[in-house]
Parts: structure tokens; C-alpha cells; sequence
């Protein structure tokens, strides 16, 4: 008996120490968490005022290499502060949540364990119950309270970090007007139009793409920041395709159907596309229209069509221009759906209401909304269907643009609350099939491609890329490579698949049943841009302004070039060349070959983030406020 009541007592001495340590532990944390909350109120974390007044310098000197230099170590400082900041509040309420679990065990193992209480009066028994009634009583809220606090805390200071991480990339934006006449800045002359021959469109710049480059020899000044050599990991070479390239389809081709082109793979089929323009004078713009709402989506084209979208808080529009000569044949709101939510959801300036870019294929014309409102309209701007898919959840707004495959509209819809890629009815928009994802938020594009017979979709999401089969939805294969808010779609050649995301890497896999990382490169990375591959030329651009080519087959750098304006616009591979429009509105172009050459760098005179469109000898481009046509 003795030794049971021993042992007894040395169990309450250890769970009361259990508890004693787990309270500590979990109050150190509350405290952290709040003191954390407390700094960034009082220290601006991100410094927007140092970093706006070096770029004022930057305006001012702006062949300043070193502090050009010195704005982009800041930038990458800034960026590093608020993810690792996101890691604390997370891993402080994970912790929190434990040490309370711990504790709340340890106690009541504590109090069960004790011997009965002393003898006591009947009012003397009453009072005391009564006070520890009331002491669990209030020790309980205080403790939830606390508890409730710390964690509102953590919520607060992380959405006031993205606030403010947001602000610091943003750049002022002027409301545009409501209505805006068409400016024909050089008459249109009515032409014959012949039929636009495509039969051998994939095969001739396939052809062009593989002749080599007059050699360039140009001095570059190396860089200050030391560049790692990228990781081989596999010696494995590059599967081949097999069978003929169904698709993207030969009318698809002819055309500028979806974001960054047919099946997304930032290619246009197009020929003699101008490399020579200048807004400000006029030079080579046929047109320019005011578009009524400014949104971040770009154009898409099919025959004389061209499509945009524009939406604020209260409003949803779709609108179809003559590509010819600007005129807007109609506008189309989107309103009176069921289950659209009555207020839109918050988004930040830079993504906005309509950040994803429409689709067609050729009969109907698909838009999609940040409140989740998806629409089909046909080429007369008559609605055919529309539906809400659900409001997505997430701290940015939507802007995975939607792709077409026969009969199927592809959506990818990964957000907070739920992630899924479905395929919708381009009829009726009944749902073909869904397929649930394991995966974060992400703001990237699906890309389809055939690889070793498959017709596939391409996603990009924390934590993995993964496949599934178009007609299905089954998961083809998935390789966890990949990590953070994924923006930037994949690039798909030679049956290679690459990715890479800001703060993660850049990977080349070989995909399949057993996918595999052939190479992986840290040295320059996208959070916007999309790659493209030209023959085994990968291209890359960064959204603080440097674009790097790499072998595709290797990993190695083949060459580098900085450049005074960032990126939010993936870069397209036209006529052998990559177009790569920066966010002044300079279109930068040059060979896509293995030494850089550049060809041209026509100014816009506006501002713009959007991605171009080509069509018949002509480039398209959605500025800050119009919508402008450049040929020869």
C-alpha cells in the first residue's frame, strides 16, 4: 500500500511538473506571437520608402549598375522577410495549439490522481467548490482568450504582411474612363484577305527554330552576384514523343485561342510579325481603343474576333472587337448568375476581378471571374451558359486563365478552402469530370501537351507538378519539386516538362509513370513570368528584369542579360523569335539561339503587365488603359 500511494505521488510530481513546463512553454509562445504583432506596427518590414526613393535614384542615374544592384538585393531581402515571417506565425500557432493540448492533459492527469481533499464543514466545503467553480471558471476563458487572441494575431499579421508585401509591388494605376471613342492612328486600307495557310505552320517554325544564329559577339560586364552552377542530378536522356501531334489543331494554330497561345504553350504560329513600332509617334500602330474596365487579362483571337474581359468590384464584362480596325462589336455583362455571391470577394490592385484570360474554340467564347462566375457566350455575345463555381479563397484574386480541348473547358480552381481541376461541357457547361488536388493556392495556367502518346494537363502548384489525362481527369503522375505561391506555368518540350517558382528552384523532369528531375537550377527564378522553349533553348525571365537562356538538355547557363524594367508578361515564341513585352511597355525582342542576339526593342508608350496576342502579321497588346493593333 505504501509503495502504490509512492508511486502515486511521484505520478502527480511528474505530471504536475508535465504541466508547470507545457504552460511555460505555451505562454513564451503567446508572448513571441504578440511582440511579433507589436514590431511590424511598429517597424515597417518592408521598407517601401527606402525602396521607392532607389528607384527615384535609379529614374534619376539609370546606368547605375550598382545601385540597380543594390534595389534588387533589397527586393529579394523583403521578399525572404515576409515568407519567413509567414513560417513563424504558423509554426507559433501550431506550437501554441500543442503546448495548450499538453498542458490541459497534464493537469487533468494532475487532479486525477490526488488524494481526497481534507475534511471540511459543510459552508467551508460549499465555499470552496464554489471558488474553484469560479477560478477553473475564469482560468478557462482567460486561457481561450489568450489562446484566441495570439491566433487572431497571427491571422492579423499575416494579412497585414500581405498588404503591405503588396503595396510595396504596386504601381500607381490611373482609373481609365468609361467610354472611349476608337483612335485609328493610320488609315486601314481595305484589302482582299486571303486564306490563312497553316497546313505546314508547326513543322516551318519547328524548322526555322532549328537553324543556327549568325555568331554575335558582344562584351558583358559580369555580374557581381556569384552564380551557382546548376545540379545535374540525372544523366537520363529526354524522352521523344511518339505519334503525330494532334493538338494544338491546325485551326487553333491559325489563330491566338488562349493565354500564351494554342494549349498554352507560349508559341504563335503566326508569320511576319513586325519587329518595328513606336506608340508615341504612331509608327506602325494601325489602331488603338480605350478599353471600358481595366482588368489584367490578355488578348485571345479567333479569325476576326479578338476577346477581352474587364471587372471591378460590381461589375463583369466581356468584350469582342473587329481586330481589323478596333471597332467593339459588343459588350456583354456577366450578371444574374446563380449562386454568384452578392459582394465580390477582396482582391489586391495588381491581380484584380478579371486576371484570367478568356478562351475560345472558335463557336463560344469562355470567361471566368475572382467571385468564381464562368461564363459561355457565343461569337454574337449571346450567353449560351454560365454558372458560379464557387467563390475561391485566397489573398490575391483568381487568375489561373482557362484552356479548351474539343469538347472539354479546362478549369484549374486551386484555392485556400479546396483544389481541384475539372473539365466542364463547352455545350452547357455540365461537369465532365473533377479531380481533387492535394495541393496550396497557386496562380498558374494549366498547359496541355502531348507527351509519349498522351494528351496531357500540366499544373503547377505548392507542393508538386503534376499530369492528368484530358478526357479523364486521372492523375497521370506527380512529382513533389516545387513549393511556395506558385505563379508561372510550365513549359513542355521534347517530352520535357519544366517548372520553377520563386524562392524554390527550377526543374526539368522527365515525366511518366516514375517521374524524375533531370537537372535543377537556383540561380534565377520566376514569381510571374512563364518559361518557353525553343529547340533545346529554355527561356526564363524573372519579373525584376533578367532573362537567362538555358540548355534544355543540360542545365547550363548559355547566357544572361539584365534589363532596366521588370516582368509580369510571358514571353512568346513567334516566327523564331521571342517577343517579351517589360512593364513600361517596351517589347523586347531577339533570338531565341544559344548567344543572345537582340533584334528590336519597340516602346508602347504605356504602361503594361498583359501578355501579347498575334494574328495574320499583326501583334496585339492590352496596355494600361487600350487595347492597340501594330503591323508593317
Amino acid at each position: 500500500m505504501n509503495n502504490k500511494f509512492k508511486l502515486r505521488k511521484t505520478n502527480q510530481f511528474l505530471w504536475r511538473n508535465i504541466a508547470i513546463v507545457a504552460g511555460t512553454f505555451s505562454f513564451i509562445i503567446c508572448m513571441l506571437v504578440l511582440v511579433n504583432y507589436i514590431q511590424i506596427n511598429r517597424i515597417d518590414p518592408v521598407n517601401t520608402e527606402l525602396i521607392n526613393s532607389l528607384v527615384q535614384r535609379l529614374e534619376e542615374n539609370p546606368n547605375d549598375n550598382q545601385l540597380r544592384e543594390q534595389i534588387r538585393e533589397m527586393d529579394l531581402l523583403v521578399r525572404k522577410a515576409y515568407f519567413t515571417n509567414q513560417w513563424q506565425v504558423k509554426a507559433g500557432g501550431y506550437l501554441l495549439l500543442l503546448g495548450v493540448i499538453v498542458t490541459a492533459i497534464a493537469l487533468q492527469m494532475f487532479y486525477a490522481g490526488k488524494q481526497k481533499l481534507p475534511e471540511v464543514t459543510e459552508s467551508e466545503q460549499e465555499n470552496i467548490v464554489l471558488f474553484k467553480e469560479k477560478a477553473r471558471e475564469w482560468i478557462g476563458l482567460g486561457g481561450f482568450g489568450l489562446v484566441a487572441i495570439t491566433l487572431l494575431v497571427a491571422f492579423l499579421t499575416h494579412k497585414e504582411l500581405g498588404n503591405q508585401f503588396t503595396q510595396a509591388a504596386l504601381v500607381a494605376q490611373s482609373t481609365p474612363e468609361e467610354k472611349s471613342d476608337v483612335e485609328v492612328v493610320e488609315p486601314i486600307k481595305e484589302e482582299v484577305k486571303e486564306e490563312v495557310k497553316v497546313e505546314k505552320a508547326a513543322e516551318e517554325v519547328k524548322k526555322e527554330n532549328e537553324k543556327p544564329a549568325e555568331p554575335v559577339v558582344e562584351d558583358k560586364k559580369e555580374e557581381a552576384v556569384e552564380k551557382k552552377e546548376p545540379e545535374i542530378k540525372k544523366e537520363t536522356p529526354a524522352p521523344k514523343v511518339t505519334g503525330g501531334v494532334s493538338y494544338p489543331t491546325k485551326e487553333m494554330m491559325a489563330n491566338f485561342p488562349a493565354f500564351r497561345g494554342a494549349a498554352g504553350q507560349g508559341v504563335s504560329y503566326q508569320k511576319n510579325i513586325p519587329t518595328d513600332w513606336d506608340g508615341a509617334s504612331g509608327k506602325n500602330v494601325l489602331w488603338k481603343v480605350q478599353v471600358p474596365i481595366h482588368a489584367y487579362n490578355s488578348p485571345v483571337i479567333w479569325g476576326d474576333k479578338l476577346f477581352l474581359s474587364g471587372a471591378n468590384a460590381t461589375q463583369r464584362e466581356v468584350y469582342c472587337y473587329d481586330r481589323n480596325n478596333g471597332k467593339l462589336l459588343w459588350t456583354a455583362k456577366v450578371e444574374g448568375i446563380a449562386g454568384s455571391p452578392a459582394k465580390s470577394p477582396e482582391v489586391t490592385p495588381d491581380t484584380g476581378h478579371a486576371a484570367s484570360t478568356l478562351t475560345t474554340d472558335g463557336k463560344s467564347v469562355f470567361a471566368i471571374f475572382a467571385n468564381g462566375d464562368i461564363t459561355a457566350l457565343d461569337f454574337n455575345g449571346k450567353q449560351k451558359w454560365a454558372k458560379n463555381l464557387g467563390v475561391p479563397h485566397n489573398h490575391y484574386g483568381h487568375s489561373s486563365s482557362l484552356l479548351v480541348y474539343q469538347d472539354k473547358l479546362i478549369v484549374q480552381y486551386d484555392h485556400k478552402k479546396s483544389a481541384s481541376l475539372m473539365a466542364l461541357s463547352t455545350a452547357n457547361g455540365d461537369e465532365l469530370w473533377s479531380t481533387k488536388r492535394k495541393v496550396r493556392v497557386s496562380w498558374a495556367s494549366p498547359v496541355i501537351a502531348e507527351i509519349g502518346g498522351n494528351t496531357e494537363v500540366i499544373l503547377a502548384a505548392d507542393p508538386c507538378v503534376a499530369s492528368y489525362d484530358v478526357n479523364t481527369g486521372k492523375e497521370l503522375w506527380k512529382l513533389d519539386c516545387i513549393t511556395g505561391e506558385v505563379g508561372p506555368s510550365v513549359a513542355v518540350g521534347d517530352g520535357i516538362v519544366f517548372a520553377l517558382n520563386e524562392y524554390a528552384s527550377l526543374v526539368a523532369i522527365k515525366p511518366g509513370a516514375n517521374p524524375e528531375i533531370l537537372w535543377e537550377a537556383y540561380d534565377y527564378l520566376s514569381d510571374v513570368p512563364s518559361p518557353v522553349i525553343s529547340g533545346d533553348n529554355l527561356i526564363i525571365v524573372t519579373s525584376y528584369g533578367a532573362v537567362v537562356c538555358y540548355d534544355a538538355k543540360s542545365g547550363e547557363i548559355r547566357w544572361e542579360q539584365e534589363f532596366g524594367s521588370g516582368f509580369y508578361a510571358s514571353p512568346i515564341l513567334a516566327n523564331g523569335d521571342v517577343y517579351l513585352l517589360d512593364r513600361e511597355g517596351v517589347m523586347h525582342i531577339f533570338k531565341a539561339d544559344k548567344e543572345y542576339q537582340e533584334i528590336a526593342a519597340p516602346a508602347l508608350g504605356e504602361k503594361s503587365d498583359m501578355t501579347p496576342a498575334f494574328a495574320d502579321g499583326r501583334v496585339y497588346i492590352r496596355g494600361e488603359k487600350h487595347l492597340y493593333c501594330i503591323g508593317k
